[in-house]
């Protein structure tokens, strides 16, 4: 007899007497979990929801087993789905939080975390918010580091405000391959209001302003934001997920006031905010008010109600434009969205010489690199690089010396790598056929060549 059985076996026998009894399966369910028996509860489960697909309790249950069971992409899809639903229960949220720890991905986990416990202080998981860093008992006197930074509970009276580093970039806009027209459009909004500030006051115009680019990843966006501050010799303060998001209620918006104040204390100022979909996402997608909360301040911010914005440069980067809350893009804003698209010929033949300079190499024929390479981003082209050189390395180790790199070694190497831009399209051309309101992704149309 199976460990278990005594308790499963009659539940078993009730079920096919009355299978549509629904509260006798999750009773199943909920057994064959306590006994550890989760490939048995996923099958459950689904039986089911093949009777009833849009019940809450057996998503839930399904995904507890796919997570019990470590099937990561399952449990990940199904959570985001529940979430998503109509007044969703608070242990989705804790249960989705857990997911995507166990992915790794530590901010949208705590995000997630203090949506589930706000909705109900029972789903609290004190043992979870430990390894998150954010309960009571992990905060000692000084805050526990975790995952490179300190977390610590909001204390509305604290003067204290997080600090960054601020950058000074060496990187100017020719270290940048390709990308002429963005680097126009960055020129005009941002470098020659700073080169030319009387023309710009005669005409009202303040120096500063906001632009989002927008593009497949890899393809440069924080690399270009970066040589923007040092095309104007500003500094550069780099803003992740990470810096602003915190368990704590208010707490996310304090720490984006004290960035923004800290970059106008110190303007000329370049602000980059990467991956901005996760902060600025649509309000409409949040169901608890930390999340709206949040969104507001950084419309606050953008706004300049109470502090002067001028000299203060922002740039933000995403991968999901159609994510960002559609507010961001009013004047005054990010009033200028640019399309960041994967380098051209001549830009990657660009990239390909920068990423070969000082390395020991024959004469390349970069042309050639760049018609193999069609629709690679600038990260692809770097791993095609980095892959040719591991060959050669490994050839230079048992020849005992220096082994040129040729357009042979790095043409076998683009062969074994694929564009990883493809499967950003895919999604993008859907959003620019059927969500093209006002026309926001004409650059993409235009980029697939489909106006």
């Amino acid at each position: 007899m199976a460990f278990g059985d005594e308790a499963i076996v009659p539940l078993r026998a009730a079920l096919e007497l009355s299978p549509g009894n629904l509260p006798l399966r999750l009773h199943l369910i909920r057994t064959l979990r306590n006994f550890a028996r989760f490939g048995e509860a996923e099958t459950e489960s689904r039986a089911g929801l093949a009777q009833a697909p849009q019940n809450m309790e057996l998503k839930l249950e399904l995904a507890l087993a796919f997570f019990q069971q470590a099937k990561q992409s399952q449990a990940e899809v199904l959570c985001e789905d529940l979430v998503k639903q109509r007044d969703p229960p608070a242990v989705a949220y804790v249960l989705y939080a857990k997911v995507l720890f166990r992915n790794g991905d530590v901010a949208n986990a705590v995000a997630q975390y203090k949506n589930g416990i706000e909705l109900s202080a029972d789903a609290a998981d004190r043992e979870f918010a430990d390894q998150l860093g954010i309960s009571p008992s992990a905060v000692t006197n000084s805050g526990e580091v975790f995952d490179g930074r300190v977390r610590e509970r909001y204390d509305a009276d604290s003067t204290e405000s997080p600090t960054h580093d601020i950058e000074r970039p060496k990187t100017r806009f020719q270290d940048v391959g390709g990308m002429h027209t963005v680097k126009e459009e960055i020129s005009l909004k941002i470098i020659l209001p700073l080169k030319h500030p009387e023309l710009f006051q005669a005409y009202g115009k303040s120096a500063g302003g906001g632009i989002l680019l927008y593009g497949p990843p890899g393809c440069g966006k924080t690399h270009l934001a970066r040589a923007t501050a040092g095309e104007i010799q500003a500094g550069f303060i780099s803003i992740g997920i990470n810096d602003v998001l915190d368990m704590w209620i208010g707490s996310s918006e304090k720490n984006l006031h004290a960035i923004f104040e800290q970059a106008r204390d110190n303007t000329p100022c370049v602000l980059f905010f990467d991956e901005v979909d996760a902060l600025g996402g649509r309000r409409s997608d949040h169901t608890q008010g930390g999340g709206r909360n949040m969104i507001n301040q950084f419309l606050a911010e953008m706004d300049d109600i109470q502090q002067k914005n001028s000299g203060l440069l922002v740039l933000a980067a995403t991968n999901a434009p159609w994510h960002v809350d559609p507010a961001f893009r009013r004047p005054g804003r990010f009033d200028r969205v640019v399309f960041v698209p994967p380098p051209d010929d001549a830009a990657r033949q660009e990239i390909l010489q920068i990423h070969c300079q000082g390395k020991p190499c024959e004469p390349l024929d970069f042309k050639q690199l760049a018609k193999v390479t069609d629709q690679f981003s600038g990260a692809d082209l770097k791993a095609v690089v980095d892959t040719a050189i591991e060959a050669k390395l490994r050839e230079a180790i048992k020849a005992g010396g220096l082994k040129p790199l040729t357009t042979k070694d790095l043409l076998a190497a683009a062969k074994q790598l694929k564009s990883t831009t493809k499967e950003w399209f895919a999604t993008a051309r859907n959003y620019a056929l059927y969500s093209n309101q006002g026309g926001a992704y004409d650059d993409v149309l235009k980029y697939l060549k489909m106006t």
